[in-house]
């Protein structure tokens, strides 16, 4: 085997193992089953007690049950979000996001965030206080304390409330509670001191979940769990993770706590919700990551520095909370005009962040003047292969020059004979001479893979690809082509494979025959090759990948699509330029006339081996 044929073999090989890894790690997205709903007492712990200063920690009696309780409700109601407010610690543990929809199927539920203490996947966050001087730990409020509604009656962007709860100890603690016109809350708390001695006080907030949840991707790709930023330094721990927390002796629990930081922020994030508490980023405070093991909760705190108050004297913290989907146009605004710090990077943006978020931006920006997020994949394509022109130009140059000198070097193949050291000496040579680089064929391919990994984590991670359509029967740029062979794309009256199966791997849709084909005629604008082994590589490779590629979202493939055409069209220009005429209809015919040839000539075979 010559030196050529064993780099085409070698290429091929690693290109089919890079799809096949890929798929192996990342395969297609599960549809997600809605969890039974059944009810569920839960037995989590109770208040947050009493603190030590700043750089400490919280001591956490995990063996208090925490009641089921009915206690009275203010409605949420915003563009967005709708859902209510418990005066039972004045939790927000009843939220969903008017806006999105479980499926697509008509009718499909609107997406909930979180769920109250009671109900399968409890879920919600609550504001407190902690004693720290001069006051009993039972007379601060926290996550167990039914407030009382002072003003207010419902919850808008015009119209916050306020909860109000007296310790008959000589202290008043107020709740304001107010939401922006996106998915942000803030909680203003103060604290009232009527008695005779100065009492301190420590606020918190903390967002409790119960149990992972039942959505769960557990995808190498793509970061669930705890999210915190700490002072610019980003950390992303998985569920699994935080269950291996050490027990800290102090707390009776598991828990991760960093000291005292300046700004930065905590929460949980899923694939496309979040929610995170942002404490005032001009005042200390401290992060910290629990989890109980007995009853299967995780909990995320923030917890602020103490705050003294003179008899006669108030205090005021304010901490916001994020509980929404990750919209990147939202998150942007807040980390820019609303100073939290890093909050795009809640969006899990990979290792190849450098691309991912200019890209990402780039399709959205082009999304706001079209319209179509799938038309928007087409137009960034064009501009993608646009800013690569120039590599691909020399690439597609050395490759057409490299053609032109196959005689010759067949001639000095011969020439050399099995002296190999030989031939590799006048190879060199002979691109030296014609200033020919065999390896510049590669930039197009190499160009391709980060671009191809960053755009599939853009497609996969971020919101605005979910449930986007397209045209026709792509209604979700985010999940695999619905369409399939085994009811002839919708003509025939039953029901595709479902996605995922053995079956849906075969039976693909429409959009990776496409794909298969632009590969295949983008293959014919140069003549097979002559030697058996590359005809054979070339021929079965463009549906190798159609097959390869189909189970991958609907927007990639559109994508490769686009891009093999744009491609098609590259090469056909510049062969044109250097004097080649391409001829594609005849490269086809000679191609089927080749394999009739070669049938005919194993028939006299196969009956003499009869």
């Amino acid at each position: 085997m010559n030196e050529q044929n064993r780099n085409l073999i070698l290429a091929t090989v690693l290109s089919f193992a890079v799809i096949m890894i890929w798929t192996a790690f990342f395969p297609p997205e599960d549809i997600p089953v809605a969890p039974t709903q059944e009810t569920a007492v839960s037995t989590e712990g109770g208040a947050l007690p009493a603190a030590d200063p700043v750089a400490g920690a919280p001591t956490a009696p995990t063996d208090v049950p925490e009641p089921v309780a009915d206690a009275p409700r203010v409605e949420i109601k915003t563009d967005v979000l709708s859902g209510s407010l418990s005066l039972l610690g004045g939790r927000i543990d009843d939220l969903a996001l008017t806006n999105y929809r479980e499926t697509l199927d008509p009718g499909a539920e609107t997406v909930r965030l979180l769920r109250p203490v009671g109900e399968v996947g409890a879920y919600f966050a609550t504001f407190g206080w902690t004693a720290t001087d001069g006051i009993d730990p039972a007379n601060v409020p926290g996550p167990d304390t039914e407030w009382a509604l002072e003003s207010g009656d419902v919850l808008t962007p015009s119209t916050p409330v306020t909860l109000v709860w007296d310790n008959s100890a000589g202290q008043t603690f107020r709740t304001e509670v107010g939401v922006d016109d996106d998915f942000m809350f803030t909680f203003t708390q103060s604290v009232e001191n009527t008695g005779a001695q100065p009492v301190a006080a420590r606020p918190y907030g903390l967002i409790r979940r119960h149990g992972q949840p039942d959505d769960l991707k557990n995808f190498f790709i793509l970061h669930e769990g705890l999210v915190r930023m700490t002072d610019g330094e980003l950390e992303e721990t998985d569920y699994d993770a935080i269950t291996e927390y050490d027990i800290d002796p102090r707390e009776r629990t598991q828990a991760e706590r960093l000291d005292v930081s300046s700004s930065g922020w905590i929460g949980y994030t899923d694939h496309y919700w979040m929610t995170t508490l942002i404490p005032d980023q001009s005042s200390p405070f401290r992060s910290t990551s629990k989890y109980f093991d007995n009853r299967d909760l995780y909990q995320a705190e923030a917890v602020m520095a103490p705050q003294t108050v003179a008899p006669g004297a108030s205090a005021t913290v304010s901490t916001r909370f994020f509980a929404g989907a990750k919209e990147w146009e939202a998150i942007r605004d807040y980390e820019n005009e609303g100073g939290v710090q890093g909050f795009l990077d809640s969006i899990d943006w990979g290792w190849f962040f450098f691309l991912t978020k200019p890209i990402f931006w780039l399709l959205h920006t082009l999304n706001l003047a079209i319209g179509n997020m799938g038309w928007s994949i087409i137009a960034l394509t064009f501009i993608l292969k646009a800013l690569v022109l120039p590599l691909a130009y020399k690439s597609y140059v050395s490759m057409a020059k490299m053609k032109e000198l196959q005689p010759e070097m067949e001639a000095l193949k011969e020439r050399s004979g099995d002296d190999r050291q030989a031939m590799q000496q006048g190879m060199m040579k002979l691109y030296k001479d014609n200033k020919v680089n065999p390896a510049a064929g590669c930039l197009p391919i190499l160009l391709q893979i980060p671009i191809f990994f960053s755009l599939y984590k853009v497609i996969f991670v971020t919101i605005e690809l979910r449930h986007a359509a397209w045209i026709g029967w792509i209604k979700d740029l985010s999940v695999p082509d619905p369409s399939s062979i085994f009811n002839l794309f919708g003509a025939l009256p039953w029901a595709a494979p479902e996605p995922g199966s053995i079956l849906a791997l075969v039976m693909i849709g429409i959009l990776p025959i496409l794909l298969g084909v632009s590969m295949w005629l983008q293959q014919k604008l140069n003549p097979a090759p002559t030697d058996p082994t590359q005809q054979m590589i070339f021929a079965w490779m463009p549906w190798v990948f159609m097959f390869m590629l189909g189970s991958f979202a609907s927007g990639l493939v559109i994508y490769w699509i686009a891009n093999n055409i744009i491609t098609f069209g590259q090469q056909y220009f510049i062969m044109r330029s250097h004097g080649a005429k391409p001829d594609v209809f005849g490269n086809i015919k000679s191609s089927v006339r080749r394999k009739k040839e070669a049938k005919d000539a194993a028939e006299p075979a196969k009956k003499e081996g009869k």
